[in-house]
Protein backbone atom coordinates (compact mmCIF):
# COMPACT_ATOMS: atom_id res chain seq x y z
CA UNK A 1 0.00 0.00 0.00
CA UNK A 2 1.42 3.36 -0.99
CA UNK A 3 1.79 6.05 1.77
CA UNK A 4 -0.72 8.41 0.12
CA UNK A 5 -3.38 5.69 -0.13
CA UNK A 6 -2.75 4.69 3.50
CA UNK A 7 -3.31 8.29 4.58
CA UNK A 8 -6.56 8.53 2.60
CA UNK A 9 -7.79 5.24 4.08
CA UNK A 10 -7.02 6.42 7.61
CA UNK A 11 -8.75 9.74 6.96
CA UNK A 12 -11.87 7.95 5.69
CA UNK A 13 -12.00 5.75 8.78
CA UNK A 14 -11.60 8.75 11.04
CA UNK A 15 -14.39 10.63 9.27
CA UNK A 16 -16.71 7.61 9.49
CA UNK A 17 -15.97 7.16 13.20
CA UNK A 18 -16.49 10.84 13.88
CA UNK A 19 -19.78 10.89 11.99
CA UNK A 20 -21.05 7.84 13.86
CA UNK A 21 -19.98 9.27 17.19
CA UNK A 22 -21.66 12.57 16.41
CA UNK A 23 -24.93 10.87 15.49
CA UNK A 24 -24.90 8.97 18.79
CA UNK A 25 -24.16 11.99 20.96
CA UNK A 26 -20.64 10.78 21.85
CA UNK A 27 -17.57 12.82 22.62
CA UNK A 28 -13.84 12.40 22.85
CA UNK A 29 -11.50 15.13 23.94
CA UNK A 30 -10.43 18.06 21.76
CA UNK A 31 -9.59 21.65 22.74
CA UNK A 32 -12.54 22.71 24.91
CA UNK A 33 -15.51 20.79 23.60
CA UNK A 34 -19.08 20.65 24.88
CA UNK A 35 -20.68 17.22 24.81
CA UNK A 36 -24.32 16.15 24.59
CA UNK A 37 -27.05 15.21 22.16
CA UNK A 38 -28.77 17.77 19.95
CA UNK A 39 -31.96 18.97 21.60
CA UNK A 40 -35.28 18.73 19.82
CA UNK A 41 -34.56 15.20 18.53
CA UNK A 42 -35.79 11.76 19.54
CA UNK A 43 -32.76 11.46 21.81
CA UNK A 44 -33.80 14.56 23.72
CA UNK A 45 -37.35 13.27 24.06
CA UNK A 46 -36.18 9.95 25.54
CA UNK A 47 -33.61 11.43 27.92
CA UNK A 48 -34.34 10.87 31.61
CA UNK A 49 -33.79 14.55 32.26
CA UNK A 50 -36.60 16.97 31.58
CA UNK A 51 -36.29 19.03 28.41
CA UNK A 52 -35.76 22.08 30.62
CA UNK A 53 -32.85 20.35 32.38
CA UNK A 54 -31.33 19.33 29.05
CA UNK A 55 -31.42 22.96 27.93
CA UNK A 56 -29.91 24.04 31.26
CA UNK A 57 -27.10 21.49 30.93
CA UNK A 58 -26.37 22.67 27.41
CA UNK A 59 -26.19 26.28 28.58
CA UNK A 60 -23.91 25.38 31.48
CA UNK A 61 -21.60 23.50 29.12
CA UNK A 62 -21.37 26.46 26.77
CA UNK A 63 -20.65 28.86 29.64
CA UNK A 64 -17.93 26.64 31.12
CA UNK A 65 -16.32 26.08 27.73
CA UNK A 66 -16.40 29.80 27.00
CA UNK A 67 -14.53 30.49 30.23
CA UNK A 68 -11.89 27.84 29.54
CA UNK A 69 -11.37 28.44 25.82
CA UNK A 70 -7.88 29.83 25.21
CA UNK A 71 -7.29 30.32 28.94
CA UNK A 72 -4.31 27.95 29.15
CA UNK A 73 -1.42 27.18 26.81
CA UNK A 74 -1.09 23.58 25.60
CA UNK A 75 -4.42 22.46 27.04
CA UNK A 76 -7.14 20.19 25.67
CA UNK A 77 -10.30 20.13 27.78
CA UNK A 78 -13.59 18.36 27.24
CA UNK A 79 -16.67 19.60 29.12
CA UNK A 80 -19.57 17.23 29.81
CA UNK A 81 -22.67 18.23 31.78
CA UNK A 82 -25.46 16.03 33.10
CA UNK A 83 -28.15 17.23 35.50
CA UNK A 84 -25.96 20.27 36.37
CA UNK A 85 -22.97 18.06 37.20
CA UNK A 86 -19.89 19.14 35.22
CA UNK A 87 -17.21 16.66 34.18
CA UNK A 88 -13.82 17.99 33.05
CA UNK A 89 -11.48 15.62 31.22
CA UNK A 90 -8.39 16.17 29.10
CA UNK A 91 -4.97 17.69 29.60
CA UNK A 92 -3.68 20.90 31.16
CA UNK A 93 -0.08 22.13 31.55
CA UNK A 94 0.11 22.17 35.35
CA UNK A 95 -1.71 21.79 38.67
CA UNK A 96 -2.50 25.48 38.83
CA UNK A 97 -4.37 25.28 35.53
CA UNK A 98 -6.25 22.19 36.74
CA UNK A 99 -7.38 23.95 39.91
CA UNK A 100 -8.29 27.12 38.04
CA UNK A 101 -10.34 25.17 35.49
CA UNK A 102 -12.34 23.62 38.31
CA UNK A 103 -12.89 27.03 39.90
CA UNK A 104 -14.09 28.47 36.60
CA UNK A 105 -16.57 25.61 36.18
CA UNK A 106 -17.73 25.64 39.80
CA UNK A 107 -18.59 29.35 39.75
CA UNK A 108 -20.85 29.11 36.68
CA UNK A 109 -24.45 29.74 37.70
CA UNK A 110 -26.53 26.64 38.57
CA UNK A 111 -23.61 24.19 38.59
CA UNK A 112 -24.18 21.77 41.49
CA UNK A 113 -21.02 19.67 41.27
CA UNK A 114 -17.70 19.52 39.39
CA UNK A 115 -15.83 16.27 38.76
CA UNK A 116 -12.29 17.24 37.81
CA UNK A 117 -10.50 14.44 35.90
CA UNK A 118 -8.01 16.72 34.12
CA UNK A 119 -4.44 15.44 33.84
CA UNK A 120 -1.17 17.36 33.79
CA UNK A 121 0.13 16.35 30.39
CA UNK A 122 0.56 17.41 26.78
CA UNK A 123 -2.66 17.46 24.71
CA UNK A 124 -3.57 14.11 23.19
CA UNK A 125 -2.71 13.59 19.53
CA UNK A 126 -5.16 13.61 16.65
CA UNK A 127 -4.79 9.84 16.21
CA UNK A 128 -5.49 9.28 19.91
CA UNK A 129 -8.62 11.44 19.80
CA UNK A 130 -9.79 9.61 16.67
CA UNK A 131 -9.29 6.28 18.42
CA UNK A 132 -11.21 7.57 21.43
CA UNK A 133 -14.13 8.45 19.16
CA UNK A 134 -14.07 4.98 17.69
CA UNK A 135 -14.05 3.39 21.17
CA UNK A 136 -16.95 5.63 22.24
CA UNK A 137 -18.99 4.61 19.19
CA UNK A 138 -18.38 0.92 19.93
CA UNK A 139 -19.45 1.39 23.55
CA UNK A 140 -22.66 3.13 22.51
CA UNK A 141 -23.35 0.34 20.02
CA UNK A 142 -22.89 -2.22 22.82
CA UNK A 143 -25.31 -0.28 25.03
CA UNK A 144 -27.86 -0.16 22.21
CA UNK A 145 -27.53 -3.90 21.57
CA UNK A 146 -28.09 -4.75 25.25
CA UNK A 147 -31.73 -5.60 25.93
CA UNK A 148 -31.66 -5.11 29.71
CA UNK A 149 -30.74 -1.39 29.81
CA UNK A 150 -31.75 1.82 28.07
CA UNK A 151 -28.80 3.11 26.03
CA UNK A 152 -29.85 6.76 26.06
CA UNK A 153 -29.60 6.82 29.86
CA UNK A 154 -25.81 6.87 29.45
CA UNK A 155 -23.55 9.70 28.32
CA UNK A 156 -20.21 8.35 27.09
CA UNK A 157 -16.92 10.24 26.95
CA UNK A 158 -13.51 8.70 26.22
CA UNK A 159 -10.12 10.25 26.85
CA UNK A 160 -6.95 8.31 26.01
CA UNK A 161 -8.75 5.01 26.43
CA UNK A 162 -10.33 5.95 29.76
CA UNK A 163 -14.13 5.81 29.61
CA UNK A 164 -16.31 8.21 31.62
CA UNK A 165 -19.96 7.22 32.04
CA UNK A 166 -22.55 9.76 33.15
CA UNK A 167 -26.31 9.46 33.47
CA UNK A 168 -29.27 8.90 35.74
CA UNK A 169 -29.31 5.13 36.28
CA UNK A 170 -30.09 2.45 38.83
CA UNK A 171 -27.21 0.55 40.43
CA UNK A 172 -28.13 -2.44 38.27
CA UNK A 173 -27.97 -0.35 35.10
CA UNK A 174 -24.72 1.24 36.21
CA UNK A 175 -23.07 -2.13 36.76
CA UNK A 176 -24.30 -3.43 33.43
CA UNK A 177 -23.22 -0.34 31.51
CA UNK A 178 -19.79 -0.43 33.14
CA UNK A 179 -19.42 -4.09 32.26
CA UNK A 180 -20.29 -3.46 28.62
CA UNK A 181 -17.92 -0.49 28.35
CA UNK A 182 -15.06 -2.40 29.96
CA UNK A 183 -15.49 -5.19 27.42
CA UNK A 184 -14.75 -2.97 24.42
CA UNK A 185 -11.29 -3.37 22.95
CA UNK A 186 -8.95 -0.48 23.75
CA UNK A 187 -10.64 0.55 27.00
CA UNK A 188 -8.08 1.01 29.78
CA UNK A 189 -10.43 1.95 32.61
CA UNK A 190 -14.06 2.91 33.25
CA UNK A 191 -14.86 5.83 35.56
CA UNK A 192 -18.44 6.03 36.85
CA UNK A 193 -19.88 9.53 37.24
CA UNK A 194 -23.48 8.42 37.65
CA UNK A 195 -26.41 9.90 39.51
CA UNK A 196 -28.15 6.87 41.00
CA UNK A 197 -31.90 6.37 41.24
CA UNK A 198 -33.89 3.52 42.77
CA UNK A 199 -35.73 0.85 40.80
CA UNK A 200 -38.98 2.37 42.09
CA UNK A 201 -37.98 5.78 40.73
CA UNK A 202 -37.18 4.16 37.39
CA UNK A 203 -40.62 2.56 37.25
CA UNK A 204 -42.15 5.96 37.96
CA UNK A 205 -40.25 7.46 35.03
CA UNK A 206 -41.66 4.80 32.73
CA UNK A 207 -45.24 5.78 33.53
CA UNK A 208 -45.39 8.73 31.20
CA UNK A 209 -48.37 9.80 29.15
CA UNK A 210 -48.12 8.64 25.55
CA UNK A 211 -50.71 9.75 22.92
CA UNK A 212 -52.89 7.06 21.35
CA UNK A 213 -54.53 7.03 17.96
CA UNK A 214 -57.96 7.66 19.53
CA UNK A 215 -56.73 10.83 21.21
CA UNK A 216 -56.65 9.28 24.68
CA UNK A 217 -53.49 8.79 26.67
CA UNK A 218 -51.59 5.67 27.60
CA UNK A 219 -49.81 5.74 30.95
CA UNK A 220 -47.29 3.07 30.01
CA UNK A 221 -44.21 3.37 27.82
Amino acid sequence: MQPLFRFRLLSSRVLIAAALASSLGLTACAPVLVGGAVLGTTLAATDRRTVGMQVEDKNIGLKVSSRLSGRYDNASINVEVYDRKVLLVGQVPNQQAKQDAELQARTVENVREVVNELEENFPSSFSTRSNDLLIASKIKASLIDAKDIFANSFKVSVEQGVVYLMGKVTEREGRRGTELAAGVQGVRKVVKVFDYISEAELEGMKKVEAPRADGATDKSM
